[in-house]
């Protein structure tokens, strides 16, 4: 069964365990084609989807050619999503119940996320869940994006457990196969925006699910 494979579980916050991605999707349209009349391409999502925030705005800034710099453009990033995070992200179903039956069963939980402190921090806390964390690991103090396996690696020093010993809950292909280069075992997540990718997430993972309550239900 599931708990005999690991001692410590790691989750990705957007699209995983928080049903928040589409925040980011209106952002992206209200930043590039409401504020500056650039159509969003079809592949921006997928693109930055496993980049750290400064990598978005670097990115972001040299593909549209904008004169903001990305000191600016995250600020502005920030200004736009820390009300949508604070108030209005709410958790994907059956993610409690899954985060506490972890805990009863002795496993350490660990946030590793993209997202910087004063998106994720508030968002768990609305949620009930920011209590229920022994650790929080997110690309900023790893120094690099979720294509890099820093972050993941110190997601693991966190829960002060080995990364074999590590169970990855992820709904990002690219972020998938990092987790795997880590040594780590997977599980994939289904995410509504991110389906297209769902053939390459379940040959990737040792596992899927397109719901927490699949989990529960295998216990």
């Amino acid at each position: 069964m599931i708990l005999n494979t690991f001692d410590a579980a790691i989750f990705d916050m957007d699209g995983t365990i928080m049903d928040s991605l589409g925040i980011w999707e209106r952002i992206d349209y209200e930043f590039l084609e409401n504020k500056r009349g650039i159509k969003v391409p079809e592949d921006y999502v997928h693109n930055i989807a496993a980049m750290s925030f400064s990598e978005i705005a670097n990115y972001t800034k040299n593909r549209f050619g904008l004169v903001d710099t990305p000191e600016e453009l995250m600020q502005e990033w920030t200004d736009m999503a820390i009300h949508e995070y604070s108030h209005n992200v709410l958790m994907k179903p059956f993610v409690k119940e899954f985060i506490e039956y972890l805990k009863t069963n002795g496993k350490k939980i660990v946030l590793c996320t993209s997202s910087p402190e004063y998106f994720f921090k508030p968002a768990l806390k609305n949620n009930g869940i920011y209590d229920l964390f022994d650790g929080f690991a997110n690309t900023c103090e790893a120094g690099e994006g979720k294509n890099s396996v820093k972050v993941y690696l110190l997601a693991a020093q966190k829960a002060g457990v080995s990364p074999e010993k590590c169970l990855v809950f992820e709904d990002v292909i690219t972020a998938a196969q990092t987790a795997k280069k880590a040594g780590m075992l997977v599980c994939g997540v289904y995410d509504e925006r991110s389906r297209q990718y769902t053939s390459a997430l379940k040959e990737t993972c040792d596992m899927y699910i397109e719901s927490f309550s699949k989990l529960l239900e295998d216990e």
